[in-house]
């Protein structure tokens, strides 16, 4: 059902190499086919409404679980006309349960927890290396620490309601280009490409932002 993609490092190329700053105070500037890529036929998630970003992620990257400050940072950061959304990636068979388990999560928990959530688990999985793969496993994660009831989870993770979702996030990432994960999505048209490190990342966000605010220019 799921595609298999390349994983990890392909939308985050991490660099030693030195590179120059702007100036103190200079805006930031990238390049299209560079630090970030247009998309060939743009497709936002939601058809109205606000500027998008979207971050492309799974609790199975450890580059998504060092980019989660980052996360938090760029959302504090992001004006108020730009909406921020998550899409957990199901790029193999041993991924999928990470999707299915933010999909439940974003079902059964109240809304303001789910980014907590969210990084907790992260923290859960990559720092203290509980064993956090299976859904069975993350279902007992969110009962412990959220209340939720495990067999609800598990039912809901693998009922048809998430099973399309996914498929139809999987077809939208794939439109988008995004072969790898952190990747992040500007409204639909822009993906993240040859990054050096988070700030970087979060600098392209910014920029594409503001582009698209001005009208694409």
């Amino acid at each position: 059902m799921f595609k298999r993609l390349p994983l990890l490092l392909a939308a985050l190329v991490l660099s030693t190499a030195c590179s120059a700053k702007p100036a103190e105070g200079a805006a930031a500037s990238f390049t299209d086919g560079q630090e970030y890529v247009s998309i060939a036929t743009p497709q936002r998630l939601d058809p109205k409404g606000k500027i998008e970003v979207v971050e492309v992620f799974s609790f199975g990257c450890i580059h998504c679980a060092h980019y989660e400050p980052k996360v938090e940072e760029l959302q504090k950061a992001l004006p108020r006309t730009v909406a921020f959304h998550r899409i957990p990636a199901a790029f193999n068979d041993a991924w999928l349960p990470f999707a299915q388990a933010y999909y439940a999560a974003q079902r059964l928990l109240p809304a303001d927890k789910l980014d907590e959530s969210t990084d907790k688990l992260f923290k859960a999985k990559w720092d203290l290396h509980m064993p956090l793969n299976a859904i069975e496993e993350m279902a007992d994660w969110y009962h412990q620490n959220y209340g939720v009831d495990s067999a609800k989870f598990v039912q809901v993770a693998q009922g048809p309601e998430v099973k399309a979702q996914i498929e139809k996030d999987t077809k939208l990432i794939q439109q988008w280009g995004v072969d790898g994960t952190p990747t992040m999505v500007v409204d639909g048209k822009y993906r993240s490409n040859r990054i050096q490190d988070f700030d970087q990342l979060n600098a392209v966000v910014r920029f594409l932002v503001d582009k698209e605010t001005k009208g694409g220019k």
